[in-house]
């Protein structure tokens, strides 16, 4: 069995209550079960970005100081999204 480490966390009462809801509707077994769900979805949303929040403002900033868009359509943004993806798929 793995071990696990007990710890005490506060949740606003709008959380609990979903927390509750989840375990009182049979998706979890109970709270810590839920709870532990969450931070393994929180653990992989932030390994497959790969971005720290000082990344994050990072790129923020660089978006701002680099000024007004040179595209002028969705679909070109859109494109431009596209290959981006694909060349890092690419290199991954």
């Amino acid at each position: 069995m793995t071990t696990v480490e007990k710890i005490t966390i506060a949740l606003t009462p709008e959380m609990a209550g979903f927390v509750r809801s989840a375990v009182d509707a049979g998706e979890y077994a109970s709270t810590s079960e839920a709870i532990r769900d969450a931070v393994r979805e929180w653990k992989e949303r932030r390994d497959l970005l790969g971005y720290t929040v000082e990344d994050l403002r990072a790129l923020v900033h660089e978006g701002i100081d680099s000024g007004p868009s040179s595209r002028s359509t969705m679909a070109e943004v859109k494109a431009a999204a596209r290959r981006r993806f694909e060349s890092s798929q690419r290199e991954s």
